[in-house]
């Protein structure tokens, strides 16, 4: 078998794996009714599909051309700021009350939270 030949399957692979992945998470997004629950199709099932997408894009650039680093640099930044925004979106729909409060900590009401009571609020000086 030429390499031609293996990378036109390596592709195909990589196509139908992104495009299941990809779909499952599009699915997941309509079908879940709480938000916390719908954040995860998305941001793990999305992630692992256009990674897999520019995976394919990329062995399809070096089989058949010069090669390309930019498939590289977008997976990078996907798998960097994926987890970073699903952490915000959680966060914003926690303190909007908008899913299921999780449970109180045992003996610590700030924690994880900006919620800090107003007289351990310390206020930097005016310059």
């Amino acid at each position: 078998m030429s390499l031609e030949i293996i990378g036109t399957y390596a592709i195909t692979a990589c196509l139908i794996i992104g495009a299941a992945f990809a779909m499952i998470g599009t699915i997941g997004l309509l079908k879940f009714n709480d938000p916390m629950v719908r954040l995860h199709a998305p941001t793990k099932v999305g992630t692992i599909g256009i990674g897999a997408l520019l995976l394919a894009s990329m062995i399809h650039s070096y089989v058949f051309s010069d090669g390309s680093m930019h498939e590289l640099l977008i997976m990078a930044f996907l798998f960097v700021t994926s987890p970073i925004s699903a952490n915000f979106i959680s966060k914003v729909n926690i303190h909007r009350r908008n899913c299921d409060v999780p449970p109180v900590p045992p003996q610590d009401e700030a924690w994880s939270t900006l919620d800090v009571p107003e007289d351990e609020v310390e206020v930097a000086p005016a310059k």
